[in-house]
């Protein structure tokens, strides 16, 4: 292992969709409990509560011509534009996501080949050298990329990684489970690169799997609706409440245990990238955090969210949000040559993961 290497991000890019949906999309829908039972209150009162606790107003689908692997080629594109770099220097391309392909009104997932090699193959990079291969590892799963291909970097394996997060969640949804409301759809992409001589980079990073005791907070399952017996297909299920209790507890820890390995303390950090999961969950986690280091409140300048425009779109959402900041495409969001930033996230597993990056 060389080190003395940094990975230092090259470039980044995002492909939101421009297919908006908002609320009242969802105004007419018929929603049941677990057990198959309508659901008591009006969907006027069940979207407006939604808000208040997810704080999302709007989310992003797909195009019905789109699937996963090509939003991930659009915010591989991107990258590659904004850095001027050649694809076919890159080493590894590593894509995050958890369904693969799935075309629309099929609710089949599509995986063979991967993801990876499908945007290979539309970048139209020919270096045999280009390893490409997918990660599904949950939410976390593009923070987790990051931490390997930092890996790859440092041993000398590599000198450019790029590591995409893609989701068409809309694809698997249960339209009659309230939970539904809350995914997306979109991609982004970062591209490591190997320095020397530098603070910028990668400085530490702590990965965390609860299995035993929590493997069945997120997973798949029949639809709600009374006519699910007719309906072979499996939608994603969150139990929402154990979920959020059980990221209250652990998320905080494994940040300060990334925060302890770096070498460094909370008010080092300017910025706190989190998985936008959950407007409510997101700040209640901070909180959590900030209470660690003996403090009661934060300034949420710290912690950008735009899940209220984007929703959740899985393990595309820290990628985009870095993206959109980067370009100075979100308002009052900067991050500066020397800061330090935290990404995060939580999802299916479950799993746990955090960066500490300087820029």
């Amino acid at each position: 292992m060389q080190t003395n290497i940094r990975s230092v991000i090259a470039g980044t890019g995002s492909y939101v969709p421009d297919k908006i949906i908002t609320s009242n999309h969802f105004i007419n829908h018929r929603f049941f409990e677990k057990d198959g039972r309508p659901v008591a209150k009006s969907n006027p009162v069940i979207l407006e509560q939604f808000k208040n606790i997810t704080e999302i107003e709007e989310r992003r689908y797909a195009r019905e011509d789109q699937n996963t692997s090509d939003l991930g080629f659009l915010a591989a594109k991107d990258a590659l534009k904004s850095s001027g770099i050649d694809a076919e220097t890159l080493d590894y391309i590593i894509v995050a996501h958890n369904f693969g392909d799935v075309a629309e009104g099929t609710n089949r997932v599509d995986m063979v080949p991967t993801l990876a090699a499908r945007v290979k193959q539309l970048l139209q990079i020919k270096n045999p050298d280009c390893v490409a291969y997918d990660l599904p590892f949950g939410c976390p799963g593009w923070v987790e990329g990051m931490i390997q291909a930092n890996y790859f970097i440092k041993s000398g394996d590599a000198k450019r990684c790029l590591v995409i997060g893609a989701e068409t969640l809309s694809r698997i949804i249960d339209p009659h489970d309230r939970d539904s409301m809350i995914y997306a759809d979109g991609a982004g992409a970062v591209i490591l690169e190997a320095a020397t001589d530098t603070e910028k980079g990668i400085i530490a990073h702590k990965t965390q799997s609860h299995a035993v005791d929590y493997a069945n907070l997120l997973t798949m399952g029949k639809s709600y609706s009374t006519d699910s017996n007719s309906d072979p297909n499996l939608y994603i299920k969150m139990n929402g409440r154990k979920l959020y209790e059980y990221a209250l507890i652990h998320v905080p820890q494994v940040i300060k245990m990334a925060l302890d390995k770096a070498d460094t303390n909370l008010y080092a950090i300017k910025k706190v990238l989190i998985h936008q999961a959950n407007g409510k969950m997101d700040t209640a986690i901070m909180q959590r955090v900030f209470g660690l280091y003996g403090e009661k409140e934060f300034d949420p300048s710290i912690m950008p969210m735009n899940i209220a425009h984007y929703g959740n779109s899985s393990v595309a959402t820290i990628p985009t949000l870095l993206d959109c900041i980067l370009k100075g495409e979100m308002s009052g969001q900067t991050i500066n040559e020397g800061d330090k930033i935290l990404f995060a996230s939580v999802g299916a597993g479950m799993n746990i993961n955090a960066v500490v990056y300087q820029n």
